[in-house]
């Protein structure tokens, strides 16, 4: 920022404006690395390859399963999903009539007779605890096996060296896969078995409760609730290099779980569907960006960033405000007989409920404000700015390569 007479005036500290500008060139951020400078690729012999945390000697079982090392460990959490799917097995083998209890870890549980036009219909179970623990451990052995045995080699192919890039990479490589795979479900969901099709906001309320979950409402909504779960352990336990917006991004996930949790609980899981979809299609393109940036693909790069921003615009501020303005305008729309506090019955709608619907929404909707503006200020400058590469840090993982070596000592 300059003055008339064009001296530089720094930000006040602890300003608004100050935390944009140190975000925004700040190529360690989850959403200004999207365009920061990078070391180009070489495709020479560079220094020997360090070795990787999967490969360095396990203390044992037990220890990776204490220290939740497991979440990074593909050998150690393959063992914890095969013991249950061998239980299962020899259960159904011994005992085929009865009741086979390893079957709620494995599979979508309180199956409900099917509906007249014979879709599936489920409830909640206390069982889906377990499914969702479960799942937890089958997506921190998917992200790692994609890591490991197909983003990083793919990384390293287009030239990628540095340890930290190669991990960032793989991280936004497996978003890309996930991100693409539950926003498609999700829309599947939306447009099969739910009335909200396209986001019809009046049918959150008006057959209030949905206390049965038809098709893949269940599974989708279960399957979400671990992979977010799995994402907020790795963040709080720091199983992974945290990012300098660690702050923002825990919140993020904090409130992310808190609107799973209770839509869930409240029966209100088709505006939990609608919020889910919210976030999804945005994080693909922002995702893509990263990874172009990585490649040193400089146009494309900021093309992906440009429909990123386009995107984001649409679903995180134009749809995530439908919603709230339905949840504050449309409330009354429940049945009066639902707006009762009755969870025997599946009803969790008094007025103060409300509330606790609107408030975690409109968090999550001040967090998506904040890096709006963050993502316009990086869009502008990548645009009209003829020095960006100048201006940014060259390297987002400087120190991962002694913290490698260190463990490699150990």
């Amino acid at each position: 920022m300059a003055t008339s007479n064009g001296n530089a005036v720094r930000p006040q500290p602890g300003s608004f404006q100050e935390a944009l500008s140190g975000r925004e060139n700040d190529s360690k951020h989850h959403i200004a690395g999207s365009l920061a400078a990078q070391t180009p690729p070489t495709n020479g012999r560079g220094s020997p390859r360090l070795r990787q945390f999967h490969e360095l000697p396990s203390k044992g079982f037990w220890n990776d399963v204490v220290t939740m090392r497991w979440m990074r460990r593909p050998s150690s959490s393959i063992k914890m999903l095969g013991a249950p799917v061998l239980f299962w097995f020899n259960w159904t083998l011994v005992a085929p009539h009865v009741d086979n209890p390893w079957r709620h870890l494995l599979f979508v549980s309180n199956r409900l007779p099917d509906s007249a036009q014979g879709v599936p219909m489920y409830a909640k179970s206390y069982w889906d605890i377990a499914f969702v623990a479960y799942y937890v451990i089958v997506f921190s052995f998917i992200r790692q096996s994609l890591t490991i045995y197909f983003l990083k080699p793919l990384a390293r192919y287009y030239g990628i060296k540095k340890e930290g890039k190669l991990d960032r990479f793989a991280e936004q490589g497996y978003a890309i896969i996930y991100f693409v795979c539950s926003g498609s479900l999700g829309l599947w969901t939306m447009y099969n078995y739910l009335p909200t099709w396209y986001f019809r906001t009046q049918y959150f309320w008006i057959d209030y409760p949905y206390a049965h979950m038809p098709g893949t409402v269940k599974p989708y909504y279960l399957l979400q609730s671990a992979y977010w779960l799995q994402q907020f352990l790795l963040l709080v336990l720091r199983i992974e290099k945290p990012r300098s917006d660690f702050a923002e991004l825990v919140a993020h996930h904090i409130v992310t779980l808190w609107l799973i949790g209770w839509s869930y609980l409240t029966n209100l899981t088709p505006i939990g569907n609608a919020i889910f979809l919210t976030m999804d299609w945005s994080d693909v393109f922002l995702a893509l960006s990263k990874c172009f940036n990585y490649l040193q693909m400089e146009k494309t790069k900021t093309v992906a960033f440009a429909w990123f921003t386009g995107v984001w615009t649409y679903t995180r501020h134009y749809l995530n405000i439908v919603i709230l303005y339905s949840v504050w305008t449309e409330w009354d729309l429940i049945p009066s007989q639902s707006k009762v506090w009755d969870p025997m019955n599946g009803l969790w709608m008094p007025k103060w409920v409300k509330y606790q619907i609107f408030i975690p929404i409109l968090l999550l909707q001040f967090i998506n404000l904040f890096w709006y503006f963050l993502i316009w200020r990086i869009l502008l400058r990548a645009i009209f700015s003829s020095n960006l590469d100048d201006e940014r840090s060259d390297d987002e993982d400087e120190d991962a390569e002694p913290r490698a070596k260190k463990s490699k000592k150990e």
